[in-house]
């Protein structure tokens, strides 16, 4: 990997501030993310539903986990309405905030055994503010890294954003393991909350470094320009922009129902059905996010080379075919096996995650970006992430391990389809007009093949 130097001309913040920014911010964001799943698929059906036999128990567990995906599209859309109207940085600032302060709360969250209904409830409110704001984070980090970047290397800096979902993966797994190191009985009373406590400084940290930034020379050139900003991002991105919206959600409905089958499902899946202890599952998932933290650097960059489609393709053929064989690999109960079969799903969708970032910011123009982007991701994570685990819950307690396995083959089909109607864009000059509507009009009618 190249150096993460060079400032761009009359710029004081330089390519390497950027990326650090975005890497940093998002990890942040993902670890307070995932410290949910994970207490999702571990303990929260015994705080906040007991009484539940547990597969129930767990099932209304990651309905209050789904909330979060729920909240995703309405993060999406206002701050990529505000992204697009006064910049990329000011969203990213407010979204971290969010995710702190409602993170942190959960932390302090009384259980059910001490009120009764409300807890449940105000988990839920809690988990929508963190959906809100993830919804509204990933468009403005991947569009600083994007719009930062030097010709031909947009696949390489988008990539950094995408490190980070892993990399708080990772971060929330280490410590939540720590934590289960607890007696049980300390676990339960007062271990699970710490996760979510030290977050508040995870965060302070991460707004130090983000305040710092500049916005992006893109956003800059837009405003200064005789068009200006859009007066309605959502409206033009809609009207102009409807097909490329539909493709980036087809494209992303396996990297993201795919993810979490193999990190949130698997852990329920292995610990309750397989009988495999929770550090086992843990350690697996923690294996698999460092592998994935560099194969989506390496497939980025990949895609500077080959493009972003065939990449892209690649990830989401290996992992349809891959759906029946993570499950026997995982069904043998050998620690180093099931190691291996959660490196393989996550690095293939490595192969998805590192082109990602460039490739949903090119299907659309300056003026409009972090709306049409963040639409198509955070509406596709309703259907897909949010449903994932919860989809799988219910057929596995039907039909077996078998028909979640076909499940994932359904969502690998969507997102082949969905990326072969796609043009290719790692050529596309994203310094073009972005102020002519009639070429808007003619770029989302375009972004289909043939």
């Amino acid at each position: 990997m190249e150096a993460l130097g060079g400032e761009h001309t009359g710029e004081r913040t330089s390519v390497r501030q950027v990326v650090t920014a975005s890497l940093v911010g998002t990890t942040i964001e993902w670890y307070d993310f995932f410290i949910y799943g994970t207490a999702a698929a571990l303990i929260f059906n015994q705080l906040f539903f007991p009484g539940s036999e547990p597969l129930t128990g767990t099932l209304l567990a990651f309905g209050t986990y789904a909330v979060g995906f729920a909240a995703r599209p309405l993060g999406g859309i206002f701050c990529g309405h505000f992204g697009d109207k006064i910049g990329r940085k000011s969203m990213l600032v407010m979204t971290l905030v969010v995710m702190g302060i409602a993170t942190f709360a959960i932390g302090l969250l009384p259980t059910y055994a001490a009120i009764g209904v409300w807890a449940p409830i105000l988990l839920v409110v809690l988990r929508f503010l963190q959906g809100f704001a993830v919804g509204g984070e990933w468009g403005g980090a991947t569009l600083m890294a994007v719009e930062y970047a030097p010709p031909g290397r947009r696949g390489f800096y988008g990539a950094w954003p995408g490190m980070g979902i892993p990399a708080g993966l990772v971060l929330a797994t280490a410590v939540f393991s720590l934590f289960q190191t607890l007696p049980e009985e300390q676990f339960l009373a007062w271990g699970w909350r710490a996760p979510f406590l030290l977050s508040i400084i995870l965060v302070a940290v991460g707004l130090f470094i983000r305040l710092k930034i500049l916005e992006t020379p893109a956003f800059e050139r837009v405003r200064e320009s005789s068009g200006g900003v859009s007066r309605l991002p959502i409206v033009e991105v809609l009207r102009n922009y409807w097909r490329s919206i539909l493709l980036t959600m087809g494209a992303f409905f396996l990297l993201n129902g795919g993810f979490y089958i193999a990190v949130t499902f698997m852990l329920t899946y292995g610990t309750q059905t397989v009988g495999v202890e929770n550090s086992t599952m843990l350690t697996g998932v923690l294996i698999a996010a460092c592998v994935q933290i560099v194969a989506i650097g390496f497939f980025g960059a990949l895609s500077d080379k080959l493009g972003r489609r065939p990449v892209y393709l690649g990830g989401a053929i290996f992992l349809g075919l891959f759906s029946f064989p993570l499950f026997w690999m995982v069904n043998t109960g050998n620690a180093v096996v099931i190691w291996l079969a959660l490196t393989l799903a996550v690095a293939s969708l490595g192969a998805m995650y590192g082109p990602m970032g460039a490739f949903f910011s090119e299907l659309f123009d300056t003026r409009v970006r972090y709306s049409g982007a963040s639409l198509g991701y955070q509406a596709a994570s309703v259907f897909a992430g949010g449903l994932a685990p919860f989809i799988g819950i219910a057929l596995l307690s039907r039909y077996g391990y078998p028909a979640v396995a076909l499940y994932m083959i359904g969502m690998a089909v969507i997102t082949i389809v969905a990326v072969y109607l796609a043009t290719e864009t790692y050529q596309r000059d994203l310094n073009g007009d972005d102020n002519d509507a009639e070429q808007q009009g003619v770029a989302g009618r375009n972004v289909v093949r043939g």
